[in-house]
């Protein structure tokens, strides 16, 4: 992560994370006893319906098995009706109905959704785009996190809540916001740029500093004062912005909805039951978002909808089961922030957005991504919604779990009560002291990630084929084939945890990330860097060098530079006797004496010059490789061979196959269009499905004691 001051409320963050709770509170992981393996849930919303309608609803979501509910993240205006008077009886019955059920609660923050008498008295807590259009009143999330009277309305209204349920164990915990990311729009308000000129005031000191940093001798950019700076808004220039602007700018963005996610935590441990938690449901695509600034959450959750039309999956009917990498990589992701997570919306049937087209998913597709979301390690999953709107165009067409008659059950509706069962089923079956199988623990991988990387790159990504995410989701697939449990670490992670590292297009960096690196390698690990990585410093500057001279003595090489192929003219590589295609991007490489060439460039002047290499360093090996290629295949046997150098045995699972190991149980699934044969140990006591797994088809077993 980028090393630069932050403001006091991040400052408060991080003391959190450093020093214990207070006396009395638990551990995050007593929230969720391991016996309870995921708790799975529903969202309710008893604003919507009658309330001769509430007793009968919640009443079959009990029968129907889930354990939990979820109120009131949109339902600002019914709690606050008229400013400062307030209205919680209906809410009161609600959850008294709830409790007589068996059904606990989360309760939600409201601030998404300010009313309407907040935003027509106070228009200057909305949003400005990009455009310089204030945003309207009438949607969500369209209230500026950086507006300080925001923040004081705010802070009454999680007040109120705690004060009255936060000693109230019908309410089993707290979610704060809603998807809080401003869906990826970034705003542009006066109150933004406001704390903009603040941020960047605490984290340089001078405006001398900045000017140096940002380089504003280029295109004579220099500022005099930090009120002379504006947000850096691609849409009003001629030219491309500072990217050094732009990156900051992105980072300050995170820390706003950091710190705005903070007030409200504070707020809510202060005056709420130490048996209640607190988390917020992160999009999974997770920009301008970076989850790690909220790490002090009692847990991490996200939401995840994975059709849509915007995959098309693996094989004809992939469209209908979505990529695996979507729930995969989310997983991989958020669980490791804090070892406690979960996905508050997993998707029950088809949505009222998306892509190109909202197709019906694949049967047994809904309960496929519930065991997914089990084998990620997530102590509870929640669906959006009970019952499907009957108003409300913006998510009119959003499937429940029932229709909008509120008793009919659509097919997601019984595969979540399948599941239930099935979960039941599981529990029975718990050991307490099972241990993750040797040949599993020997496999562990860890992806190195940061926001800053992402953010850097999507700026100036050198050709338009570039994808960064799907540059990671080439070697996350990859390891996920070979059966690796893959997890997703930042820098203050101790590497030595896994046997194996991908550090991928980890463009920013400096020389205390290198010498982690070579410690890691030096002590037993195995460390894989990609194409782009290490190209500039933290503060996006090139180095002052050979071209990625940082990384020349750990690698055993030299980057002497890069090429980028059109998409109709690809260039070719050697692997032995393979030949792989490749266009995206290609560093040129020039191997020194102990490095061994893994690929090597087979066309274009510099026919011959590496594309991969390797070496021994210490007690394990670092390993770069320097192409990006459209279909991932190079990459993957690049990625095998670092495995099986290491001496680490690996599976090699078919494309859509996805395994994962829990709590004593292992699960397989199977998102490809056809018919698939997992290999099972002789004496696996199967607990669920069959080893025969059809299209979207579940099989879970155990090995005996």
């Amino acid at each position: 992560m980028s090393r630069y001051p932050v403001f006091k409320g991040l400052l408060l963050l991080l003391l959190l994370s450093i020093f214990p709770p207070a006396h009395g509170q638990p551990k995050k992981t007593d929230y969720f006893p391991a016996k309870n393996l995921m708790e799975i849930g529903v969202y309710y919303y008893p604003e919507h319906w009658p309330r001769e309608q509430w007793e009968r609803d919640l009443k079959n979501i009990s029968k129907l098995g889930f354990s939990f509910t979820h109120f009131g993240e949109f339902a600002w205006a019914l709690m606050e009706p008229e400013e400062g008077k307030y209205d919680f009886a209906w809410l009161d019955e609600a959850l008294a109905i709830a409790a007589k059920n068996n059904v606990r609660v989360i309760m939600c923050t409201p601030t998404p959704t300010p009313p309407l008498w907040l935003t027509q008295k106070h228009p200057e807590i909305l949003m400005v785009d990009e455009n310089g259009r204030q945003i309207q009143h009438g949607s969500r999330s369209h209230a500026s996190w950086s507006s300080a009277v925001y923040r004081q309305y705010v802070e009454k209204i999680v007040n109120k809540l705690a004060q009255k349920y936060g000693n109230d164990l019908r309410v089993w915990g707290w979610q704060l916001d809603n998807e809080p990311s401003h869906y990826g729009a970034y705003d542009y308000s006066p109150a933004a740029q406001a704390n903009f000129r603040k941020w960047l005031q605490t984290k340089y000191g001078t405006i001398d500093e900045l000017n140096r940093i940002w380089g504003t001798v280029f295109w004579s950019q220099k500022y005099q004062t930090f009120d002379q700076i504006q947000i850096p808004n691609p849409k009003q220039f001629v030219q491309p912005a500072n990217p050094h602007a732009m990156l900051d700018f992105k980072r300050f963005s995170a820390d706003e909805v950091a710190a705005f996610l903070e007030v409200q935590r504070s707020i809510l441990r202060k005056n709420i039951s130490p048996k209640q938690w607190i988390t917020t449901n992160f999009m999974a695509s997770h920009a301008p978002v970076d989850p790690w600034r909220n790490a002090n959450l009692d847990m991490i959750t996200y939401t995840t909808y994975p059709v849509s039309g915007y995959e098309s999956g693996v094989g004809k009917q992939g469209f209908r089961m979505g990529n695996p990498q979507t729930i995969g990589m989310a997983n991989a992701l958020f669980h490791p922030i804090n070892g406690v997570s979960g996905v508050m919306e997993l998707q029950v049937g088809q949505v009222n957005w998306g892509g190109l087209y909202n197709p019906q998913q694949l049967p047994g597709a809904v309960r496929m991504w519930l065991w997914h979301v089990f084998a990620g390690g997530h102590s509870l999953t929640c669906t959006y919604r009970y019952r499907q709107a009957r108003f409300g165009g913006g998510e009119q067409y959003a499937i429940g779990v029932v229709g909008p008659d509120g008793v009919t059950p659509t097919r997601g509706g019984l595969e979540y009560q399948q599941v239930i069962g099935e979960m039941n089923k599981l529990k029975a079956q718990y050991d307490p002291k099972a241990q993750m199988p040797a040949q599993l623990a020997a496999r562990k991988t860890a992806f190195l990630w940061s926001p800053d990387n992402e953010w850097e790159i999507q700026f100036q990504p050198q050709t338009q084929q570039w994808d960064t995410r799907g540059h990671i989701a080439k070697y996350f697939n990859a390891a996920t084939s070979f059966g690796a449990p893959v997890s997703y670490i930042n820098e203050q992670t101790d590497f030595s945890q896994y046997p194996v590292l991908v550090a991928p297009a980890y463009e920013l960096l400096d020389q205390k990330l290198v010498e982690k690196w070579k410690a890691y390698a030096e002590g037993g690990g195995h460390l894989v860097l990609t194409c782009r990585t290490g190209q500039k410093d933290r503060n996006g500057h090139l180095w002052e060098a050979k071209w990625v001279g940082v990384l020349q003595e750990l690698i055993g090489a030299e980057i002497l530079y890069f090429d980028l192929m059109p998409p109709d003219n690809p260039g070719t590589i050697k692997v032995g006797d393979q030949t792989y295609s490749w266009n995206n991007w290609g560093d040129i490489i020039e191997a020194k004496n102990g490095t061994t060439v893994l690929a090597a460039y087979a066309d274009q002047y510099y026919a011959g010059k590496a594309a991969a290499i390797t070496r021994k360093l210490g007690k394990g090996t670092v390993t770069y490789i320097g192409i990006d290629t459209d279909d991932g295949k190079l990459e993957k046997e690049l990625l095998r061979g670092v495995f099986g150098r290491a001496g680490i045995a690996v599976e090699d699972y078919p494309a859509g196959v996805v395994t994962g190991w829990r709590d004593g149980f292992s699960v397989a699934l199977n998102y490809s269009s056809d018919m698939q044969e997992i290999k099972l140990p002789d004496n696996a006591q199967v607990l669920i499905g069959e080893k025969t797994l059809p299209p979207a088809g579940v099989v879970i077993w155990k090995m005996p004691k």
